[in-house]
């Protein structure tokens, strides 16, 4: 055995050692803290059989962690995943009691309630121990991760030579503009993507911004990105007369069938179909490999594998107990901030409470580390293509606001996730190209409803002489991260529905997606016209399109198309290419052609309202209970960014703007031809590298869990 070979043998026995330490006098604190807990006869021990009893004790407890507990992360994957975070508490109790047994004489002894206490503080002190002792040494984090490389190259190539091309990692930053990453870079809160971007030396990447589509929301970006088309997704959601549904974006049912369509309009099975793998996404891409996928989340059976990368992220107890103990501190760290907002009456301001701090912290806390772990998993196992999306930042700035200390912390994070990815494809068995993007900005700005007192709803109501509520209806959130939440918990996510259908079919449908409004008249069976809507309802469209709070209207024309009304009877005719674009003119460049090819869709509103719009301060009002809000046009949230290497292709010539998300795809799929070659097959299993090599992602460490 070499001197290097003894070397790394003697600093993983003195890790083991160290924790082993830690551990035992941890169990010595607690026991003596602790009044239902004890280490010692009823006839009572010396102190160093009481140490001796801890240590045996700890000893067994860290023991059965490593063998049993990934045994039962297995075995109980078909349990809800939040469900699973929550057993994690109980499990790792029973772990102890277990281990106590164990303990010669009977020394141990806890009580139930007791023993998952003791559990999870040594779990987590074992955890944060293991950890910090990786991270001071750096050399063992390094042949860490080269261990996990190799057994790929050796174990799942079957003797054949690795790839050679490289691969190429999406990642989806959901929600974040082009300004708001600039700005973050500027203050020092995203170092990772300074450092690309060449703040600090020689420029690795470049960052290139786009133009979404009218309907600037993840529905849409992410299917025009994955699949090829966003043909017929006119908002994140609408109604359509054919079928007399409420299409919503994060539905499952909804998401599965507008993936159908778009395949069906392409004839393209997606961006990812090569030897892909979709993490945290809406749709596949028609990736195989699949984790948190919305688009499979009703599927039943084996076929559908998208709920399976939990068990990287809870195989091991420690890792469990840390994110239980993670999302804990985020709830209360969301009531927290949610409470000075309160106190120090800032304006704007939405509802925080309910469920909100719970959906907030599986959104920053959960979800972004279970998709990071599958990230990891892919590129050590040397898949082609990844694309993941990360939705914490979209869902706290709905609530928060698109600036501010709530969000920069997020971003902080996200930029760590970023840094952890770029160490790990040091390592991977092949090159990799990482490549983030956003799919849409959000734009500031308060809710119609708080500065009217009045939805969109009732005031289509008031326009078409119907009683107006006395009180308004409040819209739901369109955030991705309600739909991931529903999913893991097996529910149907059915928002949109019900509480949008009229009483009467006579009466109109109105829908919100963020500052984007849908009206639709679900008797008439083809969209109306102008003409049609001025006979049944005069006062209606003059009512919209003078109100202060509206930009501007989309209807159709009998004679002469898709028409644009603005105040004071602004009238813009797009099929005749006006010089003077009226109520659009503020909406900046491509605003015109962006309404115009939605008014081409099947399925577009008998009326499509867009919100007022402030070019100076960037703000707009938002439709749904969201003071930073997306869907329609209007500022930040139409100008989403790609960060992209140097090593690739400029996607646009220069001089030239990127524009919309189905000129996106082209571009990523372009870059992936680029690189492409042949093509090694990779296990299977979005759960494990091969071979039995599991992993974990601990405060941003790898950490090997093969038992």
């Amino acid at each position: 055995m070499g001197r290097g070979r003894w070397r790394r043998v003697g600093s993983a026995l003195w890790r083991v050692v160290a924790v082993w330490a830690v551990s035992t006098l941890t169990m010595l604190a607690l026991a003596g803290i602790l009044p239902d807990f004890k280490l010692q006869s009823d006839d009572g021990d010396s102190a160093t059989q009481i140490a001796v009893t801890a240590a045996f004790g700890a000893g067994a407890f860290g023991l059965l962690s490593a063998l049993v507990w990934p045994l039962l992360v297995r075995a109980l994957l078909l349990v809800p995943a939040l469900v699973l975070g929550l057993l994690a508490f109980f499990l790792n109790g029973s772990l102890l009691l277990l281990a106590l047994r164990l303990i010669p004489e009977g020394r141990g002894e806890a009580g139930a309630e007791t023993a998952v206490v003791v559990a999870a503080v040594m779990s987590a002190v074992a955890s944060a121990t293991g950890g910090a002792l990786a991270v001071r040494d750096d050399d063992a984090y390094r042949r860490r991760l080269y261990r996990l490389a190799d057994r790929r190259r050796r174990r799942g190539a079957a003797g054949r030579p690795g790839p050679t091309t490289p691969g190429t990692v999406f990642i989806q930053l959901d929600g974040v503009g082009h300004d708001v990453l600039t700005a973050a870079v500027d203050k020092g809160l995203m170092p990772t993507v300074a450092r690309w971007l060449g703040h600090e030396g020689d420029a690795t990447h470049r960052l290139t911004p786009w133009r979404t589509d009218w309907s600037s929301q993840t529905g849409a970006s992410q299917l025009g990105i994955l699949h090829g088309s966003n043909h017929d997704v006119p908002a994140f959601r609408w109604y359509e007369k054919d079928t007399g549904e409420v299409m919503v974006s994060n539905r499952p049912a909804s998401a599965a069938e507008l993936q159908r369509r778009a395949v069906a309009h392409t004839g393209d099975g997606g961006l990812l179909t090569v030897d892909g793998a979709s993490r945290g996404n809406l749709f596949s891409g028609g990736a195989e490999q699949l984790a948190l996928v919305l688009s499979i989340a009703a599927r039943r059976g084996k076929e559908n594998r998208s709920r399976a990368g939990y068990f990287a992220y809870f195989s091991d107890p420690a890792n469990a107990v840390r994110t239980a103990l993670s999302f804990v501190a985020e709830v209360f760290r969301e009531i927290g901030e949610s409470t000075r907002a309160r106190l120090a009456r800032r304006r704007p301001r939405v509802g925080r409470g309910g469920l909100y701090p719970f959906i907030r912290a599986f959104a920053t806390v959960v979800e972004r580390d279970v998709v990071v772990a599958a990230v990891i998993g892919d590129m050590l196992a040397g898949r082609s293509a990844v694309y993941a999306d990360l939705v914490a930042y979209d869902e706290v700035a709905h609530h928060s606001g698109p600036f501010g200390s709530d969000v920069e912390k997020v971003l902080r994070r996200l930029d760590r996730s970023l840094a952890l990815l770029d160490q790990v494809a040091d390592h991977a068995p092949r090159a990799y190209r990482i490549v983030v993007l956003s799919d849409h900005g959000q734009s500031p700005g308060e809710t119609f409803r708080a500065r009217y007192g009045l939805t969109l709803g009732d005031l289509v109501r008031a326009g078409c002489g119907l009683p107006v509520p006395r009180r308004a209806q409040r819209t739901h959130s369109g955030a991705e991260a309600r739909s991931a939440v529903r999913a893991a918990l097996r529910r149907p996510v059915e928002e949109g529905t019900g509480e949008h259908r009229p009483a009467r079919r006579a009466e109109p449908i109105v829908l919100a997606s963020g500052n984007l409004g849908l009206v639709s008249f679900p008797d008439v069976p083809h969209r109306m016209t102008r003409e049609e809507i001025d006979r049944r309802h005069p006062a209606l469209l003059p009512t919209l399109a003078n109100h202060p709070g509206i930009g501007f209207l989309l209807v159709r024309s009998a004679e002469r198309g898709p028409l644009v009304l603005g105040a004071r009877g602004a009238e813009v005719y797009l099929d005749e290419d006006p010089a003077d674009l009226g109520p659009l003119a503020d909406f900046g460049p491509g605003a015109a052609d962006a309404v115009r090819r939605t008014h081409g869709f099947p399925h577009t509103a008998d009326i499509m309202v867009n919100s007022w719009y402030d070019p100076q301060e960037g703000e707009v009002l938002a439709f749904e209970e969201q003071i930073g809000s997306h869907g329609g046009l209007g500022g930040a949230q139409s100008r989403p960014f790609l960060l992209s290497p140097l090593a690739l292709r400029e996607p646009v010539p220069e001089g030239t703007e990127l524009v919309g998300a189905e000129q996106v795809h082209r571009v990523l799929r372009r870059w992936l031809d680029e690189g492409q070659g042949p093509q090694v097959p990779v296990d299977d299993s979005p759960s494990e590298v091969p071979g039995g090599t599991a992993f974990a992602v601990v405060d941003g460490v790898v950490q090997d869990k093969t038992h």
